[in-house]
């Protein structure tokens, strides 16, 4: 199967793949950089970020890679504004947002001829994102890693949104291997994201227990859990989110109001920062429900020498 170009406003990527934005500090300049040296989209997980330290980040990665570097704010995190125009300040190359859903970020993007791609879980948000001027869309369902907007089947997902609007289409969620990949190009998408595969790769910001907790994890590891956020999101099984699930989390001890809206219930950004730093017993640790077909962690080339080999045959 010939790999589709996917072509985003005036952004042509050399291969169809956009690396997730994992935040929290996971997806930082050495990643989106290694990705946009491999032809990919290479993306910077900003939330929680400082303006100036996404702005020193954008211009880290911008010094590794000539390739597309792009950014992805968290629609829910309260400084979502700033950081939006800290990363066109940067000069970042494209901006993609979920976990809520922004009319003014096509402002932004239009004033600044920066490419938006919203992250969408039904046909109704595609066509008005469609309309508000965005580039692309991310149709992303209920087994993709971290906050989830649908609980559908990403693969049923995207099934409904291809062929109904003009901009083009990246499948995601569960989309893990170069088998995955082919799938969901089949179903006539114009390219994938895939976050849990870049997850566990050597260039990923996580503590190495991170990692291999995602190596030794089968699909039957990943358990919903209701974040704070007020989403659904998929994590590994550990004795944080068992707690989280039953209700008996601890609140926020020292509570930063880093979210325009949060249950209170617990930190989650606390229990993220716990994950990215391998502590077993006090992080949330999402990813999608593939992980259970990644057997290694890899570097980023090998992850798309496996890919390019797989479409070259």
């Amino acid at each position: 199967m010939k790999l589709p170009e996917l072509k985003i406003a005036d952004l042509k990527p050399e291969f169809p793949i956009i690396q997730g934005g994992m935040a929290i500090r996971v997806s930082m300049a050495e990643l989106a950089a290694a990705v946009a040296n491999e032809g990919g989209i290479g993306v910077i997980g900003a939330s929680v970020m400082t303006p100036k330290e996404l702005k020193t980040e954008i211009k880290k990665a911008k010094k590794l890679s000539d390739g597309i570097i792009g950014v992805n704010i968290m629609f829910a995190a309260a400084g979502f504004s700033e950081l939006l125009k800290a990363s066109v300040e940067a000069g970042i190359d494209v901006i993609i947002s979920g976990a809520g859903f922004s009319r003014d970020m096509f402002s932004v993007g239009k004033e600044s001829n920066t490419p938006v791609i919203p992250i969408v879980s039904s046909l109704k948000l595609a066509k008005i994102s469609e309309r508000l001027g965005a580039a692309a869309v991310v149709v992303e369902g209920g087994n993709a890693g971290g906050h989830l907007g649908s609980d559908e089947y990403s693969f049923n997902l995207v099934k409904k949104i291809v062929g109904k609007i003009e901009i083009p289409v990246i499948g995601a969620g569960d989309v893990v291997t170069p088998e995955d990949i082919e799938k969901m190009l089949k179903l006539g998408v114009d390219g994938v994201q895939m976050g849990t595969r870049f997850l566990v790769s050597k260039e990923a910001s996580v503590a190495d227990e991170f990692k291999q907790l995602c190596v030794k994890a089968s699909s039957d590891d990943v358990m919903k859990i209701m974040s704070s956020v007020g989403y659904k999101a998929n994590a590994i099984k550990t004795r944080f989110s068992d707690l989280i699930k039953a209700g008996e989390a601890p609140p926020p001890a020292n509570c930063t109001d880093c979210l325009k809206h949060c249950t209170r219930k617990f930190c989650i950004k606390d229990a993220l920062v716990n994950a990215k730093a391998g502590d077993l017993d006090n992080g949330v640790f999402f990813t999608g429900e593939g992980i259970g077909r990644v057997k290694k962690i890899l570097s980023t080339h090998e992850i798309f020498k496996k890919i390019k080999d797989y479409f070259r045959e």
